[in-house]
């Protein structure tokens, strides 16, 4: 029924991708530091929304469309490197606001960061970044057998994979990383520290990934 070829080498590769320093895993890290396991978890599931959509577009061919024309990619690219310096600028924009009183009950996450805006801010971090896009055009094509019956299929099959190993790969850092937030949450100074820390990172990623080529 599926033209697929060396299924468990695509998986093994996704998963080194996955586990590779990008804006994705950034983010997710990132968002389970500052605020807590579940907001990596909700990030890591708003990062495999943007993954679906790579992989119905790549079926409708939008993706290789956006990889050819010089003038899409780089539309693609510099809305990725724009959004990464944005959150990376309110996370350390947030650090200089006025001194508040320790709070016991304090919720682990933020007020700002609510379900839906950890799931679209993972949906954008992933729908604009180039190296999940060209993942899809070029590298998925090598494992569906050319000229098949079923490469709609196929190629659908490969995307969910994808989605469900990036989306564990990301939920078991989110985990690991939330553990930092037991000792940043009951030191202001601390947290304060590691905001800045994680926001030059993504201004840093921002900037990498708008110098980025096809």
């Amino acid at each position: 029924m599926f033209d697929i070829t060396s299924l468990w080498l695509f998986i093994v590769a996704v998963f080194l991708l996955s586990v590779t320093p990008g804006p994705d895993l950034a983010y997710v890290v990132g968002q389970s530091v500052a605020n807590g396991r579940r907001a990596g978890v909700i990030s890591a599931a708003g990062v495999a929304l943007g993954s679906c959509t790579h992989a119905l577009a790549s079926v409708v061919g939008l993706t290789a469309l956006i990889a050819a024309s010089p003038t899409l990619f780089n539309v693609v690219k510099l809305a990725g490197a724009l959004y990464l310096i944005y959150l990376g600028s309110r996370f350390i924009l947030g650090t200089f606001g006025k001194e508040q009183a320790d709070d016991p009950e304090q919720p682990r996450i933020r007020p700002e960061a609510s379900l839906r805006s950890l799931l679209t801010r993972g949906f954008i971090t992933t729908l604009t970044n180039p190296k999940v896009l060209l993942f899809f055009v070029s590298f998925f094509p090598q494992f569906v057998v050319p000229g098949g019956e079923h490469q709609v299929e196929s190629f659908l099959l490969l995307g969910v994979a994808y989605t469900l190993v990036a989306f564990l790969t990301d939920a078991t850092f989110a985990l690991l990383a939330g553990s930092a937030m037991g000792v940043v949450s009951g030191n202001r100074k601390l947290q304060k520290l590691m905001d800045r820390i994680v926001g030059t990172a993504f201004i840093g990623l921002g900037i990498r990934l708008s110098l980025t080529q096809r």
